[in-house]
C-alpha cells in the first residue's frame, strides 16, 4: 500500500481533498504536526466529503516521531528543488511520498539529507508551485500507474445509458 505524508499541512480543504484521493487510491495518509487546523474541522470534512471515515490516517507529533514509527521507510520527497522528476523513479509498493506545507514546502534541513529521493513536478516559467492537493494526485497516480492500477476499478459505467 502506498503512503502519502503531509509535513505540517496548513489548509484543511487541501488535506480533506488529499484524504479523499487517498481513499480512492487505496493509500494511507500520514500527517506530521503541527497542523494548521483541527483534525475535526468542518472544512476538512467538507472537502473529504463522506470519505473521511474510510481513510487510514495517522498523526505524528513531529518529523522525528514519524521516522521513529516508520523505521526503514523508503521516502520520496516532493519538492521544487529536486534534480529528478516524479516520473524518473520506480515507486515501491509500500513507499512513502512526502509533501511539505503549502507556504514553504519540506524544510531544506530535511531535504539535504535525502537528495537521492527528492522528486519534482516539472513546470513552465516562473511558477513557484502547484496546489498541494493537485501535486499529491499527480505523483500518487503515477505510482499507481507504475503498478498497473492493481486492485483498482479501471472500467467506467454510464448511469442511465450503456456504451454502444
Amino acid at each position: 500500500m502506498l503512503n502519502i505524508v503531509l509535513h505540517e499541512p496548513e489548509m484543511p480543504a487541501n488535506t480533506g481533498n488529499i484524504g479523499r484521493t487517498c481513499v480512492a487510491a487505496g493509500a494511507r495518509l500520514h500527517l506530521i504536526e503541527p497542523l494548521g487546523f483541527q483534525i475535526n474541522e468542518k472544512q476538512l470534512k467538507r472537502a473529504g466529503l463522506d470519505y473521511w471515515d474510510k481513510l487510514d490516517v495517522t498523526v505524528y507529533d513531529d518529523y522525528n516521531d514519524f521516522l521513529a514509527k516508520n523505521p526503514g521507510a523508503k521516502i520520496y520527497m516532493a519538492t521544487t528543488k529536486a534534480h529528478k522528476t516524479y516520473a524518473e523513479v520506480k515507486y515501491e509498493d509500500d513507499c512513502y511520498i512526502m509533501f511539505g506545507k503549502e507556504s514553504a514546502g519540506i524544510p531544506e534541513e530535511i531535504l539535504v539529507d535525502n537528495e537521492d529521493t527528492c522528486i519534482r513536478i516539472p513546470m513552465i516559467g516562473d511558477i513557484r508551485s502547484l496546489n498541494l492537493s493537485n501535486s499529491v494526485a499527480i505523483v500518487l497516480y503515477e505510482a499507481l500507474r507504475q503498478h498497473d492500477f492493481a486492485q483498482m476499478n479501471c472500467e467506467g459505467h454510464l448511469h442511465r445509458l450503456h456504451w454502444k
